[in-house]
């Protein structure tokens, strides 16, 4: 009989330590608090604990003001969002994340497009709640089939104003040497050039309506930490990337960075199937992320009208730094984080797992 596994998620992660310290010792409330606290215990202005307190206050409250003035200064104000106006398309929206996005989006009552290799039926049955839900059998990598989907969606829907880009190839996990040249450019076809196609044809609607639009591209941090057994996905989510951030400057330089918003998303590993065959190597600095997690940032981003960068588990707010370390200091780095060994520790545990099934095959 085959074999059932069990995943166990740690207690302790690096996330919920910084989770606790935003909500606790770093909110901006608690100095104010801890000032009343001492001046109530008739604390004097000049003793060590009420200055060392004030100016843990105003660091605080500082770096609070100048964390808020940089994300508009660099993303401008938020659009208008009014979600009855709205009509969502989640591309690679029939499994893992894109479906869990587009199904929030349908039970709110939001007109949803899901374009997708395959059809899905978003409905509970109930019919309480629920938008009108389109689902397209659609190849995103092919641009006359975006064409055609796309006057059906205006046709249906009506026009769209924001795209969920989630389309992406399975992971192949195998070294570059082993990997055949058309698996390396089916990734890159799904990855990166069906980002073109719905683009290119998407954003010109979001600029003629009258609130604007929003462009969501989901990449992962594995762009920028690049390991081994992943040259094909890691090539693709780095030019995803860096398509991103391309139109998102030339929208700037247009002056249409105040009606089309960007958002990039750099996850870490979600536990999809599209991560199946990738073993995260360390669970305290980087956990496996519920797809819930990252569907909930990025509705809330959508929705409050914002651009910006997500980044998620906390770990990939630091790629950024990594990229500026001594090379001797990032192979440090890279041998006690276990990432090169990731996709081969998964290869290796699939096939104990398929030779110990076909044992129990055997035995019976």
């Amino acid at each position: 009989m085959p074999s059932t596994t069990t995943t166990t998620f740690p207690i302790l992660t690096l996330d919920l330590l910084l989770t606790t310290l935003t909500k606790s010792l770093l909110h901006p409330l608690t100095p104010p608090f801890l000032l009343l606290c001492l001046r109530a215990q008739a604390t004097p202005y000049t003793s060590p604990s009420f200055l060392l307190t004030s100016i843990y206050a105003l660091l605080l409250t500082a770096f609070h003001i100048l964390h808020h003035l940089n994300a508009q200064f660099a993303h401008g104000p938020s659009r208008t969002v009014d979600l009855s106006d709205e009509v969502v398309v989640v591309t690679g929206g029939a499994s893992g994340l894109g479906l869990l996005i587009a199904r929030i989006y349908a039970l709110r009552g939001v007109r949803v497009a899901v374009l997708d290799l395959i059809e899905v039926d978003l409905g509970d049955g109930s019919g309480i709640g629920m938008g009108e839900v389109g689902s397209y059998k659609c190849d995103v990598g092919d641009r006359g089939e975006v064409e055609s989907v796309l006057g059906r969606v205006e046709r249906e829907l009506g026009p769209p104003t924001v795209l969920i880009h989630c389309a992406a190839a399975r992971i192949n996990g195998l070294p570059l040497r082993q990997l055949s040249s058309h698996a390396f450019q089916k990734t890159i076809q799904t990855n990166l050039l069906a980002a073109v196609n719905v683009y290119q044809l998407f954003l010109p609607r979001m600029l003629e309506a009258p609130n604007g639009g929003t462009i969501v591209t989901v990449s992962s941090v594995l762009g920028q930490l690049c390991a081994a057994g992943l040259a094909d996905y890691s090539a693709s989510k780095a030019g995803l990337s860096a398509l991103h951030r391309s139109l998102e400057a030339e929208l700037r330089v247009s002056g249409d960075d105040a009606k089309v918003k960007m958002i990039l998303v750099e996850s870490g590993q979600i536990a999809t199937p599209l991560f199946e065959s990738v073993k995260t190597p360390n669970r305290f600095f980087a956990p496996v992320l519920e797809p819930v997690q990252v569907a909930q940032a990025i509705v809330s981003a959508v929705d409050s009208g914002r651009g910006g960068v997500i980044r998620l588990p906390a770990f990939a707010m630091l790629v950024n730094w990594y990229a500026v370390l001594p090379a001797s200091v990032q192979r440090l780095a890279r041998y006690l984080s276990g990432i090169d060994s990731a996709v081969a520790q998964a290869a290796d545990s699939s096939g104990r797992q398929l030779q110990s099934e076909l044992d129990h095959v055997k035995e019976d």
